[in-house]
Parts: structure tokens; sequence; C-alpha cells
């Protein structure tokens, strides 16, 4: 039995049986972390957990401290020492009490997140089960439907049907779980489709930088579509900085927490930090980080296969024969023996030896083998189609007039030609240009589209800038495409270099054209600079001989040979305030019709205030 002279009795008396079953261990224990419990020294902090839609503060993190200046300040020194003392079990519900005794003596508005890992979490329901809990909650003044318990999980679940039935019985007496740090340790995607928690806290990991790192945006948009499927609140942690924060407000996400957004200390934050409410509703649109490189896709498995029949090894000419007479649209035959392809047979070089003097007569009868490629090109639906362009540029012509097989798994499925090859890898590199344009890598008409679009949502101000070169087309026809095309990424690297990568985006919409859409506030300040410095460095592009003349002769676009001046830029720019513009092909459109004025402006710029 445990002596009541030598028991802390604000514990005891506030939190009952469950302060019986880890006390006498802090009692008896001669560790510095027993030590400092025993003398009630470790602090608590409360980090605000904000609403994004709102810019109000939704809930708050209680987090455990040692004292100032002590070895064991940090909540990694300390925990690393209560597994050293055997008594981590004993500091987690000892900072789960000092936590809810915090909070009950604030008594302050919001929900109240508190750590444990799932092993604590089990053993204390063991203990006394999850109404005694709750119990113990109430005594202390904070009420349980308030509680978040943030499952910090570090070592894999062993029993993840009883964890189940854990958050079933906390769920009936009204305590809420979370997933804390979810993407890193062991809080996987299976222990959120069973566990089933009300809130998943995002790893700081994908929230860092994500304001330039495509690849974590893209995990974050796939981990809404996930959270909606389980019905579950996302807290996104880590935001440090202004443009992530952006982006993650604009992908729709409910609720942040960071540095930014609000420090841990121990006077509660009633309110998000200023800096961070400015962003929460500015109008101001994120630019979404694109991916720099034109990445095509597209498996076989999309395409049209012909299902075309198969021979055997040991099929003779003249059943060859009869099958091209009854499929006159096949372009081929495969060999196959035991679903394996072996070879393929091209129908117009077969039909031409068949219909030779005595052929019949001679191989009729015999395998077709003989007639046959041995190296026919296979492919399977898998892959990527454009793995598939070695078979255009080939030196052996065989795969392109034979075509190729198709298999699955390495078993026969049907044939392709090289007609459909080339088209479909033209569609595919076309389809493609709309998201990244291959030349520059910037995002191209669908991106631009999507752009447009969540400005004119959000009412947001901006400027849309049509960049086009002018007298391009005689310098590509003069010096030929390799430098028609280091013009092109000219006028994209200055683009980008003057466009600010968090407020400004930057797309290609094809050729020398160009579409930036401006949120800056100096963007005609930076238009001028673009314009003047292109006038600078295209000039480099021209021979000695046309830099002195200031141009060259060149046959226009009626055929007619004259003089054109070097390549210089025009810009035709659309300021867009609120909603004066129905979508984005009516903003695209103004700034093409300005882009057509700026090319007659002395300065290259033209700008249209109202539609």
């Amino acid at each position: 039995m445990l002596d009541p002279e030598r028991t802390p009795s604000p514990v005891i008396d506030q939190m009952g049986l469950l302060a019986r079953e880890f006390w006498p261990a802090v009692q008896n224990g001669r560790g510095p972390v027993a030590q400092l419990m025993r003398a009630n020294a470790l602090a608590v902090a409360f980090q605000p957990i904000a609403d994004l839609h709102t810019g109000t503060v939704y809930a708050h993190e209680a987090l455990i401290r040692g004292p100032a200046s002590h070895a064991l300040q940090s909540p990694a020194a300390l925990f690393a020492a209560a597994h050293e003392e055997a008594v981590l079990y004993e500091l987690e519900l000892y900072c789960i009490y000092c936590a809810l005794r915090h909070w009950g003596l604030l008594q302050q508005p919001g929900r109240l997140f508190i750590n444990i890992s799932a092993g604590a979490l089990s053993q204390l329901v063991a203990v006394g089960g999850a109404q005694t809990l709750a119990q113990a909650m109430r005594q202390l003044r904070v009420l349980p439907r308030m509680v978040v318990l943030e499952i910090t999980e570090h070592e894999r679940v062993g029993d993840m049907d009883a964890m189940v039935e854990i958050a079933r019985a906390l769920h009936a007496v009204g305590l809420s779980l979370a997933l804390d740090d979810f993407g890193d340790g062991h809080s996987s995607l299976r222990l959120w489709s069973q566990l089933r928690p009300d809130i998943v806290k995002i790893d700081k990991y994908f929230s860092h930088s994500i304001s330039t790192k495509a690849d974590k945006l893209k995990t974050l948009q796939a981990l809404l579509q996930i959270a909606d499927v389980f019905n579950t609140a996302l807290v996104v942690e880590g935001i440090e900085n202004e443009a992530d924060l952006r982006v993650i407000r604009d992908l729709g996400l409910s609720y942040g927490q960071g540095y930014f957004l609000g420090q841990p200390t121990t006077v509660v934050q009633a309110e998000v930090l200023p800096q961070a409410q400015q962003v929460l509703h500015d109008t101001a649109v994120a630019v979404l980080p694109q991916q720099r490189q034109v990445v095509h896709r597209g498996q076989l498995r999309h395409l049209s296969v012909i299902y075309a029949p198969a021979v055997s090894p040991q099929t003779t000419n003249d059943d060859v024969a009869k099958l091209f007479q009854e499929h006159p649209g096949l372009h081929a035959l495969a060999v196959v023996q035991a679903e394996r392809p072996q070879a393929i047979i091209n129908r117009q070089l077969f039909m031409d030896r068949y219909a030779t003097l005595y052929f019949r007569e001679v191989y009729g009868r015999k395998p077709c083998l003989m007639n046959a490629n041995v190296e026919p090109r296979l492919i399977e639906r898998s892959h990527d189609i454009e793995e598939l362009v070695g078979i255009l540029t080939s030196q052996d012509q065989r795969y392109l007039s034979d075509g190729f097989i198709v298999t699955e798994n390495g078993r026969y499925v049907g044939l392709g030609t090289g007609d459909q090859l080339v088209r479909s890898v033209t569609e595919l590199r076309l389809e493609a240009a709309r998201h990244a344009n291959p030349l520059t890598f910037l995002p191209g008409n669908i991106p631009i589209t999507l752009h447009i679009r969540r400005l004119l949502d959000k009412e947001s101000s901006f400027v849309a800038c049509y960049l086009d070169l002018n007298h391009f087309k005689p310098f590509n026809d003069h010096y030929g495409y390799w430098r028609g095309d280091e013009m092109i990424r000219l006028l994209a690297r200055l683009a980008v270099q003057y466009a600010d990568p968090q407020r400004d985006f930057v797309g290609h919409i094809g050729g020398d054209d160009f579409l930036i859409l401006f949120q800056s506030a100096d963007w005609q300040q930076r238009c001028e600079q673009l314009i003047a410095q292109f006038a600078q460095e295209a000039r480099t592009l021209f021979d000695p001989a046309a830099i002195e003349q200031g141009g060259i002769e060149a046959e226009g676009r009626d055929g007619v040979v004259r003089f054109f001046p070097c390549t210089t830029v025009s810009v035709g720019a659309v300021v867009v305030q609120h909603a004066q513009y129905r979508d984005a092909d009516d903003v695209a459109n103004h700034a093409a019709v300005a882009k057509r004025m700026a090319k007659s402006a002395p300065s290259g710029l033209h700008v249209v205030a109202e539609p």
C-alpha cells in the first residue's frame, strides 16, 4: 500500500486511481526525471493551432518542458532520460496531469491537444478505463469533449485490433483522437484507416519549403483526398514562413501549426500572430510550384491494341497465307509458343514471297518460322510510351514496318503498328506541352488557365502581361531553329528573373508567346526592366554585321525580302480588378489584344486598365 504521508495529495486527489498507478515509481526513483516530477518542476507550454479558413485559434497543443537552463530542459532530453530511468510511462502520465491541471486553471476557450504514445495509452486505459480518465479530466475542470489525445507513435502498434477498441472506448466518453507526425515514424496509412482518428497531423517535412517543392505539394493534395475518404481533419505542422502558409491555405487545408502562426509559450496565445493573420485574410493567391521538367507519361494500355490471332512455330506457310486472306486488314502475325511471342511475320513481305513461282509447291507445307523476323520488338502494356520512340529511330526499319508485339506479363496480347506509335507519341507530347513547355520547362496552357481561375475565384487584383517577340520569324528563318530556341529561352529566363516566384506566375503559351500573371505591386517597373534587358541581350544572338546594321535582311511573312530590326519584346498588360472578367479565356483574350497594341507602342508596353 501507499504511505499517505509520502504521497502528494494534489496528484492523488485529482487523478485518483490513475495517479496511484504511476506514483510509486516516481516516489521511489532516484534519477533526475523522478526528482523533477516529485518537485513539480516541469513546465507546460501551449502552442496555438490555427483555423486557416477563419484566421482564429482553433486549439492549443500542450508541450512539456524541463526547468530553464537545466540539462533536461528540452523534451527530447527529458524523455530520453526517462527511458534510461525506466519511468517513461510515468513521465507521460505525469505530463498529461500537468497539461490538464494548467489548462483547467486557465479556463481558456478552444480544444486542448495532449501527446501520448500508443503504448502509454493502452496501459492507461487498461488500468482505469476510459471512464476513469474522463472523470479525472472533469476533476481538473476540463471537459473531455474539448480534449484531443494526440498519439505520438514512433514504434509500430503491435495489437491493432486492441488499439481500435481503445479508440472506440475513448470516443464513447467524448474524447477525440489524433495521429501525430503522419509521414514520420510509424504513423502509417493502415493505422489511419483502422483507427479512424478525428484528426491527423501532417509531419513538418511535408510543409517545409512546400512553396518551392512540387512533390510535397502533390503529396499534400493526395493526403487531402485520403482525409476526405476517412472524414478526417488535417493539421499541417511546421509552418514557418509566409510563402509556405499561403500555399497551404490555398490548398484548402483546415488547420495549421508552426512558429509563423504562434510559438509555444507558458502564456496562452489567444490570437494567431499578426504576420500570419495578414496572410490568412489577404486575397493574394499563392504561386503553386510546378514540375520544372517535362514528364511524358502514358502507358500502352491506354492505346488501341490490335487483338490479332497468332500462329505457332509449327504453323505452315499455307495456313499463314490463309489467315492473311481471311484478315485483309492485318499487317502482321505473331508467332507464339506457350503464350510467349517468338517472332513476327510481316504481311507484305510474306505475301510477296508466297506469290513467287513454285513457293507454294516447295515451301507451302513447311513451318512459317522461315519467313518470320525472329527478333521482334516486344512491348509490355505497362511500358512508358516514350520508351517506344526507339522503334521510330531504329536503323532496323523492320521494327517500323512490322510494328510491335504487345505483351502483358510476358504473355501475348496483340499487335501495334508503326502508324499507331507515331500518332500516339505525337499526341502525348502535345498533351504534355499543355502542362509544361518542353523547351523552357515553364507551365503550359493548362496550369496558366488554372492559375487565372484561382485568381478570379479569390477576387484578387492582378495584372495579366502577354509577352511576344517582335521580328522573331525573320530571325528564326535567317539563323535557324537552334538560335531561335536560344532567343525563346532568353525571354523565358528574363521573364522568370523579373517575376517574384512567390507572387507572380510565369507561363509559356507556346512558341515565342509568354504570359506573366503579376501580383507584385511594382509590376510595371519589372516589365520595363525586362523589355530593356531583353533588347540588350538579344543583340548578342545576332552576327556582328547585323549588330552593326541594327538588323538583318530577311524574307517576311508576305514573301518579300526586306530589312528587319533586331528582335525586341512587346508586353500587353491588362489590369484586373476584382470581378471585371468572366473567366480565364476572357482575361487571356484581352491580354492578347493588349499585346498587339503594344507592338506599335514606342516603349514596347501597352496597359489596359479596364475591359
